[in-house]
């Protein structure tokens, strides 16, 4: 980002300073932890493939891995949602979904962070096995079983269903929206 560019265009100064003022009132430590971040989300209790996928956001979301997501940690994430192009999403998602952090997505690694994002918003109308059953199929060029950052990329910007699904089903907009607002449910 540039000196006078902002988030979302509107002026540096302005949009820094309210993000800054709702990041410090909802984490007066300056850090968010996992715990906080759940509560801030309203995603306390979840299931175990629920939880998994929580962490799983957080864990990408805490670039340094200090266990802490700090206002900088913070800014970047918002950069990404509401202003990263398709490319920079899409190597968000392969590493969301790339768990043991190999360099390639298994089936299993699918399976699992799908059926825990299901588990957050119940989003059925495919099923984890038919979800991952068609990522391979139409994205594993060489029939390996397992997909490449390249093979990732390049399989889902080639198919706009795909594309269309990946997008809605990880959209990341309403976690933004609960950051900005403060909290999920207003009182």
């Amino acid at each position: 980002m540039g000196a006078k560019e902002s988030l979302t265009g509107d002026g540096p100064a302005p949009e820094m300073h309210h993000y800054y003022s709702k990041f410090m009132r909802e984490c007066p430590s300056g850090q968010l932890s996992l715990h906080e971040f759940k509560k801030l989300l309203d995603l306390q209790g979840l299931d175990p493939q629920g939880d998994m996928y929580i962490k799983r956001v957080f864990d990408i979301f805490d670039l340094n891995q200090d266990g802490f997501i700090d206002f900088l940690e913070f800014i970047a994430a918002i950069n990404l949602v509401i202003r990263g192009k398709i490319d920079q999403k899409l190597k968000w998602y392969f590493k969301l979904y790339d768990a043991d952090g190999n360099g390639c997505i298994d089936k299993k690694e699918l399976l699992n962070i799908f059926t825990a994002i299901q588990a957050i918003n119940g989003y059925t109308s495919t099923s984890p096995e038919e979800f991952t059953d068609m990522v391979f199929q139409k994205v594993d060029v060489n029939n390996d079983g397992q997909l490449s950052l390249e093979e990732f990329i390049t399989g889902v910007e080639k198919d706009e269903g795909l594309m269309e699904l990946i997008t809605k089903t990880f959209d990341l907009s309403n976690v933004l929206k609960v950051i900005q607002s403060g909290r999920r449910h207003s009182i």
